[in-house]
This record gives structure tokens, C-alpha cells and sequence, in this order.
């Protein structure tokens, strides 16, 4: 049985617990506080003895987890076992083991928590995790993106008796918060924090938000990609200087954009040629949400237009690796914002006689 992490307080209010709980994602903050949510539970219910496995390596003794699972806790009748899998690759012994284990596990005398990272499709599907899975609850625990950061800041707030104004200027302070922990969700809880100490319970102005909250935020260069494909000028601007400040490496952030524009023109090639848009995409090997992002900018893209991004990248190119270029700037970080606000120009839509900008100086 799958629960989200929001749905876990209501299913542990009912009082009935179950033999194993999975947890995983790669969300720090929201695991952690799943994992407190479960634990509190547990010893409210009695299991006051606790054993935590840590999984590490191809010759971890999987014995002692299955030999634990089968004997009572020594002060008491009840136990709660921890096992972490931090690669989130149990390996075969391993695969067999937890498939035994989810098979005899019972709540009656032990209560189990399983931690692991973000897993693939594969995994999922593997047969030691569908194993736990009707075995227990599984929480997947997925990032808050950007889109959904305000609304969990208001949560947070409204948590701990704070709130923001219901207007414009309450949504202003908002996205300035969410502006600055992007990416960072534990600098955001903590800066929630400083919040409930600096401040009494009750509107919050855009002011004291302003004055409180530091600039957090943590980028990488994949964020910066969805950001270009999603014509968001503003905040690719400052995930590209983000990633400057942490220290990224230029040739990385280069190539990244390079391939979507890579990408972006052999889907346009393959739709000039009469292919369906569908089918571009999967001769460009395109999937998931960068999928969604091409078929909306794609049609609106010439083939020309995109032949002369792919010229710009070539010589961004050369800029990130100590080339330089009479037309451009020197500065190999200076190229890749030039780069990045063609690419935003070119891909933006325009209204009916306009075209578009800055291309055409290439």
C-alpha cells in the first residue's frame, strides 16, 4: 500500500500500525521527518527496543537482520528494527533476504522501517521491493519543485501560527522565500525556524520576511536546463549565477545546454523531414518532462533558428575550454549567460509580425 508523506499523520492517528514501513526519495527534511512521525508512533505503541542495520557493501551478513527479526527484544516484548540500504541496491542475497523477511513480518512483536534512496523504475519493480510493499506502506518521498514550494511555505507557517497576507503582497513575500531556499529544503526549514523565534505567532509582513531569510538556495545544472525549456528568464538568471558562486563547473553547465539545444535541433529536423512530433522526439531521445517542454517550444522553432543555436553553443564551447572568440565575451561564464539568453530569446513565443531578437547577430 503506497501513502504519501502528507496522508502519513492521518494513517498513524487510526492507532493501527503495520509490519513494515518503506520509506524512499531523496528529500532529506521529509524523510527524516517521516521517519520521526513513525518512531514516535512505535513507542507510543509499545515497541521500545530498537536495532538499526546499516547496509554497506556486496558482503553485508544478512543473517543477523533475518536472526534479529526472529527474537524478542531483551527488556521487552516489543522491538522496532531500522534497516538502511543507502545504495538502494540490496544485491541478490540480499534480494532474498528482505523477500523472507516482508513474508513473516508481523506487528505483533516487531515493527520494521526500511530506508532507501531515490529508485529507479527498475527497482521499483524489482521483487524484494514489491515484496515490502504488500508487506506494508511504502511513502515515496519526492522534492518540493519550485512550483510547489510557496504553498509548502504556507503550510509550514500556518503550522507554527505564522501566516502571510492573503493579497498581492503576501504572495510577493512568498515567492521571495521560495526564491531563496530553492533547491534546499532543510535551509528552508530552518529558516522557518529563525521565522517562529524571531517573530510572534501572527501575519508576517513581506518586510520581516525580507529581513530574515537568507539566500539559501541550492541549483543544479538539470534545474537550470528545465528552467530554459520552460522560458523562465528571471530564474534561470540566477540558477546560472547559483551554480557560478557554488563552485560548478562551467563545461558541466555548458554542456547541459548544449544538449537540449543539440536535441531541440534534431527534433526539428526530424518534423521538417515530415515525421510526426511524437516521433521526432523519440529519435531524439527525449523523455519524461523534458518531453513536455519540447512539444511546447517546438513548433514554434524554425529549423534555421535552432542552426544558429547550435552555432552559438559550438563557440561557447570553445569559451568554457580557454578558446576565444572575437564576438564574445571573454570570460567563460559571461559566454554561457550570452548563450543562455539566446537560447531563452529563441525559444520564447512571439506575437504574430514580431521575430525573434537576438539570432539573427550571429
Amino acid at each position: 500500500m503506497q501513502l504519501r508523506p502528507e496522508q502519513l499523520a492521518a494513517h498513524l492517528a487510526k492507532g493501527e500500525l503495520k509490519a513494515v514501513y518503506t520509506l524512499w526519495g531523496d528529500e532529506p527534511l521529509l524523510a527524516q521527518e517521516a521517519a520521526d512521525q513513525l518512531r514516535a508512533a512505535a513507542r507510543a505503541a509499545g515497541y521500545s527496543d530498537r536495532q538499526v542495520f546499516t547496509v554497506s557493501g556486496a558482503h553485508f551478513d544478512w543473517s543477523g537482520v533475518l536472526g534479529a527479526s526472529q527474537s524478542m527484544g531483551l527488556f521487552c516484548d516489543k522491538q522496532l528494527m531500522e534497516i538502511r540500504i543507502p545504495s538502494g541496491k540490496p544485491g541478490k542475497e540480499g534480494s532474498a533476504a528482505l523477500q523472507q523477511y516482508a513474508e513473516m513480518a508481523s506487528s505483533d512483536s516487531l515493527l520494521t522501517l526500511v530506508h532507501l534512496p531515490k529508485l529507479d523504475r527498475q527497482q521499483q519493480q524489482s521483487a524484494w521491493f514489491s515484496a515490502l510493499d504488500r508487506a506494508g506502506i511504502t511513502l515515496r518521498i519526492d522534492p518540493i519543485e519550485r512550483a510547489q514550494l510557496p504553498r509548502w511555505i504556507a503550510q509550514r507557517l500556518q503550522a507554527q501560527g505564522q501566516s502571510l497576507a492573503h493579497d498581492e503582497s503576501g504572495q510577493q513575500a512568498l515567492a521571495f522565500f521560495a526564491d531563496r531556499v530553492e533547491g534546499n529544503l532543510l535551509a528552508a526549514h530552518q529558516e522557518l525556524q529563525k521565522l517562529a523565534l524571531l517573530y510572534p505567532a501572527g501575519p508576517l509582513s513581506f518586510e520581516q520576511i525580507q529581513a530574515a531569510v537568507l539566500d539559501v538556495a541550492r541549483y543544479d545544472v538539470f534545474q537550470l536546463g528545465a528552467a530554459v525549456l520552460a522560458g523562465q528568464t528571471e530564474r534561470a538568471l540566477r540558477m546560472l549565477d547559483g551554480l557560478k558562486a557554488e563552485g560548478e563547473a562551467a563545461v558541466l553547465v555548458h554542456w547541459t545546454l548544449a544538449e537540449d539545444i543539440r536535441a531541440l535541433k534534431r527534433a526539428r529536423d526530424a518534423m521538417d523531414g515530415g515525421k510526426p512530433l511524437p516521433m521526432a522526439l523519440r529519435e531524439a531521445r527525449v523523455w519524461g518532462d523534458k518531453e513536455r517542454a519540447f512539444e511546447r517550444v517546438l513548433p514554434q522553432t524554425s529549423g534555421a533558428q535552432l542552426a544558429r543555436l547550435v552555432a552559438a553553443a559550438s563557440v561557447c564551447d570553445g569559451l568554457v575550454k580557454g578558446l576565444r572568440h572575437p564576438d564574445w565575451p571573454e570570460d567563460a561564464w559571461d559566454g554561457l549567460r550570452r548563450l543562455l539568453l539566446l537560447t531563452l530569446d529563441a525559444l520564447a513565443p512571439r506575437e504574430p509580425g514580431r521575430g525573434k531578437l537576438a539570432l539573427s547577430a550571429l
